[in-house]
């Protein structure tokens, strides 16, 4: 099957993908809007649902976290799930922003969101996007925002100033990382706020809150001498949600429910309302459940023949830095879909889950790795064993390999994204049904 993926195609999809989603808000609207055109309905978690088998559904909590569905039938097997995260490491933008600076300029006040590299974010322009609510005349709205120009910059300090700049100096958040956005005036006070106002057609006074974030201005773009990667911001994990959705949409549920789940706040523990510790995803298969008139224990085993990918981003080998690579399991750029294991649980893949999804990317005909941390290196987690306890399904934890994580611009293989779309289409139109522990057929 590999041999008929466009990669090229998939590229510029995927990359006019992630340059429309400078935030979590604009990448779960970006999907709404696929969903909508595809002829999905939208739900709302406040209105009775009335779902039909044959027809798709979507979801979304907090405008930044969306569940996207197809019910095949009433008396489906188990839900086939390929769950993965909106957000990304940022700056967040403080309220009452402005720091007027010896009156010659002003900066914006920020803190950090996720575990971040912080030099790539110097030097370079800037913008600002998220979300405001607004006062209306029957309670608050919420309104996009991106400010589609160069706008900000972190400056460096010189390194005749700093001479330890290149010898591990440790970046201080709230003295090194505040960016430049004008020059200092007596009236600044309540610029940036009067800006993003005009920037949404509103007065400032209507501003009652913001959930806003720096973005960096750099488009994504492929490089290489034969154009093998990709460099981009929000590859981790965006590739992996765009992925997801475009096997979703590709793909045709016989036996099973079909969910493409895309959370958010994975990169703060994901403990919100819209994370993968909290009960949207099990609100959602329970709702469904209900809604086909099911019981509550057609639904206990309905999740024993479930399955679910966990797909977030996954460590390539680094090319000035190999022996940073576990010494067996090392997995490179463009050579397929990373299945991650962790001893001490931080990621959910068995033996049994493992070879569940090792069958799926053979049945796709894509190829597939593995990766461990080095044993003695600390690695990180990500929500597959987060969303565990509140559905308890067989998972596998995967991801597609990436240099630069949690940069403001990584980079990956440009033919991987096209593997896991692959995967993901077999993923969402098969059947995985539980025969006891240990014992799954694959159909």
């Amino acid at each position: 099957m590999s041999e008929q993926l466009n990669f090229e195609k998939t590229n510029q999809e995927l990359l006019a993908f992630l340059d429309g989603s400078p935030s979590s808000f604009h990448a779960a609207a970006n999907m709404k809007t696929m969903l909508e055109e595809a002829g999905f309905i939208r739900l709302l978690e406040g209105q009775r649902w009335k779902l039909e088998t044959g027809k798709g559904y979507f979801v979304t909590r907090n405008d930044s976290a969306l569940i996207a569905f197809r019910i095949p039938k009433k008396d489906f097997a188990g839900f086939q799930i390929m769950a993965s995260h909106s957000d990304s490491p940022v700056f967040k933008i403080k309220s009452n922003a402005e720091i007027q600076v010896e009156n010659h300029y002003v900066k914006l006040n920020v803190e950090k969101y996720g575990g971040m590299i912080y030099s790539p974010w110097m030097d370079r322009p800037l913008s600002v996007a998220g979300r405001i609510v607004v006062q209306t005349a029957d309670g608050v709205a919420t309104r996009l925002i991106c400010v589609d120009r160069d706008l900000l910059v972190i400056p460096n300090l010189a390194i005749h100033m700093n001479r330890q700049v290149n010898e591990g100096y440790a970046f201080n958040a709230q003295k090194d990382m505040l960016p430049l956005f004008c020059g200092g005036r007596e009236e600044a006070r309540g610029t940036f706020l009067s800006m993003i106002a005009r920037e949404a057609g509103v007065k400032a006074e209507d501003i009652l809150d913001t959930d806003l974030f720096l973005y960096s201005r750099m488009k994504g773009t492929v490089v290489g001498l034969d154009g093998e990667y990709i460099c981009s911001p929000h590859l981790d994990d965006l590739q992996c949600a765009f992925a997801s959705l475009k096997g979703f949409l590709a793909a045709e549920p016989k036996e099973s429910v079909a969910v493409h789940c895309v959370l958010d706040n994975e990169e703060v523990g994901s403990s919100t309302k819209q994370g993968a510790a909290s009960t949207f995803l099990k609100d959602v298969l329970h709702r469904i459940n209900g809604a086909m008139g099911r019981t509550e224990e057609e639904y206990l085993t309905a999740l024993a023949s479930s399955f679910m990918v966990s797909a977030d981003n996954a460590h390539g080998v680094h090319p000035n830095q190999p022996d940073k690579a576990d010494p067996t399991n090392r997995p490179y750029l463009n050579e397929g879909i990373v299945i991650k294991y962790s001893a001490n649980q931080k990621y959910t893949t068995d033996a049994v889950s493992g070879a569940v999804f090792k069958a799926l990317c053979r049945k796709a005909g894509v190829p597939f790795q593995t990766f461990h941390n080095r044993s003695d290196i600390l690695g990180g987690s990500t929500l597959g064993n987060i969303s565990g306890n509140q559905v308890a399904v067989n998972t596998v934890d995967i991801g597609l390999p990436q240099l630069a994580m949690h940069s403001c611009c990584e980079t990956a293989g440009s033919r991987d994204t096209a593997y896991l779309i692959e995967a993901a289409r077999v993923l969402f139109s098969s059947a995985i049904r539980g025969d006891g522990d240990g014992n799954y057929s694959l159909a």
